[in-house]
C-alpha cells in the first residue's frame, strides 16, 4: 500500500509550467514591419526564395478565419519546407537564395503572403510524401500554436500516394489541406485559407 513507502521513496512530481496566449502583441517581436517598426536587415520575413533560387518560384497566400467566419487580422504564420529537390536545409541562412523558413503576418486585408519555391517530394521511411509546405499558426487565444500542411492541387497523383495526407481518413477533411492554384502576378499562386473552427475547419496535426 502507499503508506508502506518511505517518504524518500515517493516520487516528487514537478509542477506544470503555466501557459499563456501568444497575443495580441505577437507582431511586435516577430513582424516588425507589420507592427509599425523599422525592419532589420536580418529579419525573418516572407521571402524564402530570392533571385537565383533553384526551382519553380511561386506565391503562397491565404487568410485565417475564426469560428464565426471572420478574418483574424493579427495571426502570425510561419512556414518551413524542403527545396525543389525534396531536401530540407540543415542550417538556416537568410542570405542564401533559398532559406527554407519564413514568416508572414495577416495584415490589414487579413492575408498572409509568401514568395517561395515549389518544394519537391520528401522521403518518408522509403515512401515519398507529396510536395507540401509545413505551417504553424500563432494568434491570440491560441495557447499552443497550431500545425498544418499545405499540399498542392496540381499534384494529384503525388497526393493520392502521400502517407501523411492519406492518414486523414476523411476525403472531405483532406480537402482542407489542399492549396488551390490561381493566376498570379507573373508566377503561379496557390491559395491556402485556414479555418480555425467551425464548418470546413482545417485539419491540424500533432507532430
Amino acid at each position: 500500500m502507499y503508506s508502506q513507502y518511505k517518504l524518500s521513496q515517493i516520487p516528487q512530481l514537478l509542477h506544470e509550467t503555466a501557459s499563456q496566449t501568444a497575443g495580441p502583441f505577437v507582431h511586435i517581436g516577430l513582424a516588425l514591419e507589420i507592427a509599425g517598426f523599422e525592419s532589420r536587415p536580418d529579419e525573418i520575413w516572407q521571402n524564402l526564395a530570392k533571385e537565383g533560387a533553384t526551382g519553380e518560384h511561386i506565391e503562397l497566400v491565404g487568410c485565417v478565419y475564426d469560428g464565426n467566419g471572420d478574418l483574424v487580422h493579427d495571426a502570425l504564420i510561419e512556414i518551413w519546407q524542403a527545396d525543389s529537390e525534396g531536401n530540407y536545409i540543415s542550417e538556416f541562412d537568410n542570405k542564401q537564395p533559398f532559406s527554407g523558413f519564413g514568416r508572414s503576418a495577416c495584415a490589414a486585408d487579413g492575408e498572409f503572403k509568401f514568395n517561395t519555391i515549389k518544394p519537391g517530394a520528401v522521403d518518408f521511411n522509403g515512401t515519398l510524401m507529396a510536395p507540401h509546405v509545413n505551417i504553424a499558426i500563432f494568434a491570440r487565444g491560441i495557447n499552443i500554436h497550431l500545425q498544418t500542411r499545405a499540399y498542392f492541387a496540381d499534384e494529384q497523383e503525388a497526393n493520392d500516394k502521400c502517407p501523411i495526407l492519406n492518414s486523414v481518413p476523411s476525403s472531405i477533411r483532406r480537402k482542407t489541406l489542399i492549396a488551390a492554384k490561381e493566376e498570379g502576378d507573373g508566377k503561379p499562386r496557390y491559395r491556402f485559407d485556414i479555418r480555425l473552427q467551425g464548418e470546413d475547419e482545417t485539419v491540424f496535426f500533432d507532430f
